[in-house]
């Protein structure tokens, strides 16, 4: 549909297309040691595409089918890659969904890129030098992994990336955009505070949506509920 997508490293970012009708699309983003095929994130596209509404799911450069190396993945790398993918849908009003760390991107893009119309977090990652003290304190940069994956090599470059950017809390107020947070209240890696700390400081359209019982990937009857809330609101508001 789209033809190759390459970020600005030259780097083909995987991507798959679920079509729906008109000039709507939801491009969807993972989180970090995550790919575009993540069965939460298929759900949602298959939702998406259901109501009408296209949608894009990509795996950022270095994970998933995409080009480039794990250890130059880092936040403000993704923020980029999906400047790149955002570039080649110019015919249509664009709604981004980021999981995890793939919210953290979609509030730093938001907040520079006025052709998000609309955004949601799921599970979205606010504090992330916090994250990655708490997840990865333990583990020696370029030595280690991530979560003792061994294709997911915890790199200084990431550590470094993390910790210059902090918090993206304050960056909320810098976009006024329609904007639902979705976290589970059993989430044990990002706190739902996260997302309660940043509501404070997005504007009055910003929606927290607490879903009772769900963990950080939707598992089970999670991603059923996420899918049917997230669809809706994204149907009334894109």
């Amino acid at each position: 549909m789209f033809g190759e997508i390459r970020n600005e490293q030259g780097e083909r970012l995987d991507y798959t297309y679920h079509e729906g009708k008109g000039d709507r699309i939801v491009v969807i983003g993972h989180g970090v040691t995550g790919n575009k095929d993540r069965p939460a994130l298929i759900a949602l596209a298959d939702g998406l595409a259901d109501a009408g509404i296209s949608a894009l799911r990509f795996s950022f450069s270095g994970n998933g089918e995409s080009e480039g190396a794990f250890t130059d993945s880092t936040i403000t790398k993704e923020v980029a890659d999906l400047g790149s993918v955002i570039d080649v849908l110019s015919k249509y009003k664009i709604c981004y969904v980021g999981h995890s760390m793939g919210g953290t991107v979609g509030v730093l893009r938001a907040a520079s890129d006025e052709r998000i119309e609309v955004l949601v977090s799921l599970a979205g990652m606010v504090h992330t030098k916090a994250f990655a003290d708490r997840e990865f304190g333990g583990v020696i940069p370029d030595k280690g992994f991530m979560w003792d994956e061994p294709d997911c090599p915890l790199s200084q470059k990431y550590m470094d990336d993390v910790a210059t950017i902090d918090s993206v809390a304050k960056i909320a107020s810098k976009f006024a955009v329609p904007w639902l947070l979705v976290h589970g209240s059993e989430d044990d890696i990002v706190p739902i505070q996260d997302s309660i700390d940043i509501l404070n400081f997005a504007n009055e359209s910003t929606e927290l949506l607490e879903l009772p019982g769900v963990d950080h990937v939707f598992s089970d009857d999670g991603t059923p509920i996420m899918v049917e809330k997230v669809v809706a609101w994204v149907s009334q508001k894109l």
